[in-house]
């Protein structure tokens, strides 16, 4: 929650003191009677626009009750969807929210429609409503930024993520621009981006039947596909566009070719869509080999050396934020990358997926 001295910086409420790096996403119908827009040290700033947005409570209207939240989220909707529009991300914090319940009431006042996790890697477990754990990889493991199902035709538009256990260090989910990755790649390796574009990428993954929680990308068949029935697994691959080959001990998945660039046409720019340096750096495990498990989309190998620049280039263009509990971050999937630090636990992350 925020201190009064964090409130010297709030727009909504006192326009003389904003800063020179000033908002270019005020908008005469702000919501200033609740919400006020904040700044923090993390925050980034492209063509005027800070990345991410931050919202706090108007501290003369911070209740215990989360109704007052969901109602705010309902009458507003607009203006937030703008935001997030403007700015790719925008992050939640000093409200009263302290479980899943209350997240789950969160995104069901935001009214988008939820999508099933079909085709995912991550192993996660429904804690209620709409809500799920984020990925239950082993803390020591660092998740490499990705777009959320980027390797499958159906993907999120929209995620969100809610700190219920802040960590007891690090464990921050860094997030990044999926259209400033594009730029800064195409103008340092111009062929590399011309060959992902011409040719995109297919990725491969073994599943094994059940949920390994030892992995990143540990989701076994059965719940990748929601099915026990084998027959069930095969079609509903098959409306994605994904190939099973099935082994003894479990199936390998083959998806592609699947476009790494898109157009985004709501902003009408390239964007960066794909989980390349996700799968290449971290998609390993007793079953995967990450350098085999994604390539060109004619099958040729990867360049390692550019593959592990862009880490670099994402790294150094990424936002990490501390979590604090109560904390919701509302992520526009078409727009921005995200990744997981590893942490000391305990740490609580949950999150929803929508369309």
């Amino acid at each position: 929650m925020f201190t009064t001295t964090h409130f010297h910086i709030i727009v909504t409420i006192h326009r003389e003191r904003i800063p020179e790096r000033k908002m270019s996403f005020f908008q005469p119908n702000m919501p200033e009677n609740f919400f006020a827009v904040v700044e923090i040290p993390q925050q980034k700033v492209y063509n005027g626009v800070f990345f991410p947005a931050v919202l706090s409570s108007d501290p003369t209207r911070l209740t215990s009750d989360v109704s007052v939240l969901t109602e705010a989220i309902k009458l507003h909707k607009p203006w937030l969807d703008s935001l997030l529009h403007r700015s790719g991300a925008v992050l939640f914090r000093g409200f009263p929210l302290t479980t899943a319940s209350d997240f789950n009431d969160v995104v069901e006042a935001f009214g988008y429609e939820e999508l099933p996790y079909v085709g995912g890697a991550a192993p996660r477990t429904n804690v209620v409503g709409r809500v799920f754990t984020a990925n239950e990889s082993p803390p020591d493991q660092k998740i490499p930024f990705h777009h959320e199902m980027a390797q499958v035709p159906v993907y999120p538009l929209k995620l969100f993520f809610f700190c219920e256990v802040e960590p007891a260090s690090g464990g921050e989910t860094p997030v990044v621009l999926s259209h400033i990755i594009y730029e800064k790649v195409k103008e340092k390796y111009p062929e590399f981006v011309e060959k992902l574009e011409e040719h995109g990428l297919i990725y491969t993954r073994v599943l094994g039947e059940d949920d390994d929680p030892s992995s990143p990308i540990g989701r076994g068949w059965k719940s990748t596909f929601l099915t026990e029935d084998k027959s069930v697994a095969e079609e509903r691959a098959a409306k994605l566009g994904m190939k099973l080959e099935w082994m003894e001990d479990g199936v390998k998945t083959i998806m592609g070719p699947i476009p790494a660039i898109k157009f985004e046409k709501t902003r009408q720019r390239k964007i960066w869509f794909n989980s390349m340096v996700a799968a290449y750096t971290g998609w390993e495990d007793a079953r995967n080999n990450p350098v085999k498990a994604v390539t060109f989309g004619d099958g040729s190998p990867l360049p390692a050396h550019i593959i592990y620049d862009c880490l670099k280039i994402l790294d150094e263009e990424s936002v990490a934020i501390p979590w604090q509990k109560g904390d919701i971050l509302l992520v526009d999937n078409l727009a921005v990358l995200h990744s997981r630090r590893p942490f000391n636990p305990p740490r609580r992350i949950l999150a929803s997926l929508c369309k």
